[in-house]
């Protein structure tokens, strides 16, 4: 039985990261359809989300199955609450790369945002791609050297959000409503898309540790 729920255990991890290697995947199409306009990639993002809805919804029955019959303990049952908690955040980081294509479909053949805002959206997609992509190999190494860059990411994410606001407020801004409102939206989605790779970093550090005190989120 022991064997059993070990490799009970093992599916969960594996899944978390298989749903992660999604994530990180519909984040590269969402951003590029997003900077190039291209709906049939955007169409893509939207399709794919619902296999990141079905194996978060296979993780959580089957970690509410392993809690029901196995009674877990200690760490097990540490592991099995995260898992719970992390694929939620997963699932969430899916969604956001969904809206952030569907922005693009919406406002195609124009691109969504004005020239003079391009530079601060590829920097917030290439951090939230990189955040996608050391998030995975967290899961799967469990390496928390790698939380590190994680926290430097998304604080330089929190500020380039803060600058599209200052952007968009200040009296020079001569750009439409609806742009005023893709912009804002947008941000949003990148800055939160970063803050729930936070979330599942720091649980994972907990899995680990077994302590809740996340690295510094300051670059070092």
């Amino acid at each position: 039985m022991r064997k059993v729920f070990q490799a009970e255990l093992h599916q969960i991890g594996e899944e978390l990261t298989q749903i992660s290697q999604l994530v990180t995947e519909a984040m590269k199409k969402a951003t590029l359809a997003f900077e190039t306009a291209d709906t049939e990639l955007a169409q893509d993002v939207i399709a794919a989300d619902a296999r990141i809805d079905f194996l978060q919804n296979d993780l959580d029955e089957r970690a509410i199955d392993i809690l029901a019959l196995q009674g877990p303990v200690a760490s097990d049952l540490r592991m099995i609450v995260g898992s719970l908690r992390m694929s939620a955040s997963l699932e969430r980081m899916g969604d956001l790369a969904r809206h952030i294509a569907q922005l693009a479909r919406l406002r195609y053949p124009a691109n969504v945002v004005p020239d003079s805002m391009v530079e601060t959206f590829k920097e917030m997609a290439r951090l939230d791609i990189a955040i996608s992509e050391l998030l995975t190999e967290l899961l799967e190494t469990r390496n928390l050297e790698l939380s590190k860059d994680i926290y430097a990411h998304n604080t330089r994410i929190n500020e380039l959000h803060v600058s599209v606001f200052k952007a968009v407020a200040s009296p020079e801004w001569n750009n439409s409503a609806v742009t005023t409102v893709d912009l804002t939206l947008a941000s949003r989605y990148f800055e939160r898309f970063a803050d729930h790779g936070v979330s599942v970093t720091r649980k994972v550090n907990y899995l680990v540790t077994g302590e809740w005190q996340p690295i510094s989120e300051s670059p070092l």
